[in-house]
């Protein structure tokens, strides 16, 4: 399948700075960033949720000019049959076989991967964009795209024990008021290890994977992003947005992601991580100690460090 449609793929672990960073990718001239496509047809077709520009999904005009030069038009038909797809050939169980590159449901992949492909290049031309951003951040999805078509991975990496801290906090949608999920730090210590594992291995398989650590774009969000945008060929002289502490941030048209992607205006960035107790730090600690200590994190947990 041919795909000339340049792509950047925000992968990593939820509540390690995602958003935020695709929200900053979102300001480069010529970047589009899209948020979470993964979830495009479950909460934007089927539920109709809000877009990142505040209007539901059914009345955002980019996305209804997109999906009529994707498709003709979003059909609930699609948003029954393409979740389903997913659940056959995007999980994050079937990464060893993606990894090893067994040929399995190749058909299914190609289907699957050619309507990430028709979103893509149909938001690019009605934003007249010269790259999209999807911010999905499964290493599974981003295994099944790479497998057809030409990708760029940013891979978010934060320290595992804000992961936890963030992933065991009562926060509610702003789309709904419902409780986003909430997980214990023993379950987001092996997914943060076997998410960040998975793009250590698409990395040596020789896709481009570029990583940020989220501390390092709280302390210093001009120069990371500016080495970032070189690394991606993205111009580093449209930073006039951000400064060494705060962004100001235009209107994103994006599906899906946290509540960060509906802010406006200045946006303070901060490296703002909750307390977890000693016997979590210690279990999440001790459970991520191989990749913790390579990505350069110390064995104490330093709230609010900002490493």
């Amino acid at each position: 399948m041919a795909d000339t449609q340049p792509v950047i793929f925000v992968g990593g672990l939820g509540r390690s700075g995602s958003t935020l960073l695709e929200r900053l990718l979102g300001e480069v001239p010529g970047v589009a960033p899209l948020g979470e496509v993964v979830h495009l047809w479950d909460r934007g077709v089927r539920a109709d949720e809000p877009c990142g520009c505040g209007q539901r999904f059914s009345q955002c005009p980019f996305w209804t000019k997109v999906g009529t030069r994707a498709f003709g038009q979003w059909r609930q038909s699609q948003a029954g049959w393409l979740p389903g797809l997913r659940a056959r050939v995007d999980r994050t169980r079937r990464l060893p076989v993606l990894a090893i590159g067994l040929a399995s449901r190749e058909a299914e992949l190609a289907e699957y991967v050619r309507s990430y492909s028709r979103i893509y290049t149909a938001a690019a031309e009605i934003a007249d964009a010269r790259v999209v951003v999807d911010s999905s951040k499964h290493a599974s999805l981003a295994y099944c795209l790479a497998a057809i078509m030409e990708l760029r991975v940013v891979q978010v990496v934060r320290d595992p024990r804000a992961v936890a801290a963030s992933w065991r906090r009562r926060v509610r949608r702003p789309e709904d008021g419902r409780p986003m999920t909430r997980w214990t730090p023993a379950r987001t210590a092996v997914h943060w290890l076997a998410q960040n594992l998975a793009f250590e291995v698409l990395r040596r398989k020789g896709v481009q994977v570029v990583r940020v650590r989220h501390e390092d774009l709280a302390r210093d969000p001009r120069a990371t992003l500016a080495r970032l945008a070189a690394r991606l060929g993205l111009p580093d002289d449209g930073l006039a947005f951000l400064d060494d502490r705060e962004a100001l941030l235009g209107v994103a048209h994006t599906v899906s992601g946290n509540p960060m992607r509906f802010s406006v205006g200045p946006v303070e960035i901060r490296n703002r991580p909750a307390p977890l107790p000693r016997p979590q730090r210690w279990l999440v600690t001790a459970l991520t100690l191989p990749l913790l200590l390579f990505y350069g994190y110390g064995l104490a947990y330093r709230r609010g460090a900002g490493r």
